[in-house]
């Protein structure tokens, strides 16, 4: 399976920061938004991942991430001219996804918490149709929204609905077979001019080949688009950090214990660090896995 990190946008909501930087760049607590994402991705065992945003932020990317072997993975890079709905992600990175299947991960979506690594693992391996994460909110009508039967089956999925039929918003993160290429394709832009992703969560519904998991109360789901959510989200990281010893979306740390990079090169990547975090790298190599 192959990831793409969708890191595009205006981020209007956060004019005037984003007016010379990518929001994706800007931290959350002590790393770039964008780890968070690419975390996510990497817990999921994917390790060809696919980084698209602005023809004028793209560059800024490439000289953070580089090609990815400091973490045992591979980054290619495109352009989103312009941010014209989510599914334009399967459009600009068909020829990335080839014949493979496909994560994608909004490049402002923070995951953290109990069992999220072996939920994105479970998805990662599905054969046929997609798997999306459905998660309890209190404004759901800000969000695609799940609709359930009495039996707890799916039965629709609404965008940003006026009256919503549940308080399960459809998280940032989609696993999908190699089937969304075509129905990314197909799509007619929406009445806000976008190429929705609940229009191809929609169609594998209608194909029998839709399935939601609900991420429980253990699961923290943080969407960082406004200067509260962002503000909200570095404390929460900092707490857990500060309390725990354990930092959140430590890439390094996650290619280690994936098998990703051996010991001798993460001792390589702490020694070229001064930082807290070389310290901390160093100690990884003492403990199990905690991710």
């Amino acid at each position: 399976m192959k990831g793409i990190v969708l890191a595009g946008g205006a981020g209007t909501r956060l004019y005037p920061v984003t007016k010379v930087v990518s929001k994706q760049l800007l931290p959350v607590y002590d790393k770039p938004m964008i780890y968070y994402p690419l975390s996510a991705l990497m817990l999921a065992g994917i390790r060809d991942i696919l980084i698209i945003s602005t023809p004028t932020d793209l560059p800024r990317f490439r000289e953070l991430l580089g090609e990815g072997g400091q973490w045992g993975v591979r980054f290619e890079y495109a352009e989103q001219p312009r941010p014209e709905g989510l599914a334009q992600a399967f459009l600009i990175g068909r020829s990335f996804v080839g014949d493979d299947k496909v994560a994608l991960v909004l490049g402002d979506n923070i995951f953290y918490g109990h069992g999220f690594t072996d939920a994105v693992q479970r998805a990662a391996r599905l054969e046929k149709g997609a798997v999306v994460f459905g998660y309890h909110v209190h404004d759901p009508h800000r969000y695609g929204v799940a609709e359930f039967d009495s039996a707890g089956r799916v039965v629709n999925i609404e965008e940003k609905p006026k009256q919503p039929q549940s308080n399960y918003a459809i998280t940032g993160i989609y696993f999908y077979d190699n089937d969304v290429l075509e129905i990314a394709a197909g799509l007619k832009p929406s009445s806000r001019g976008e190429l929705e992703i609940t229009d191809v969560n929609r169609a594998y519904l209608q194909r029998g080949d839709l399935r939601v998991e609900l991420l429980g109360r253990g699961v923290a789901w943080l969407d960082t688009g406004t200067f509260e959510a962002l503000q909200q989200a570095s404390q929460f990281i900092q707490v857990i950090e500060q309390r725990q010893g354990l930092r959140v979306a430590c890439l390094e740390e996650i290619a280690y214990h994936m098998g990703f990079i051996d010991a001798a090169h993460l001792e390589r990547l702490a020694a070229g660090m001064t930082n807290d975090l070389g310290a901390y790298l160093r100690a990884v190599l003492g403990r199990p896995s905690q991710q």
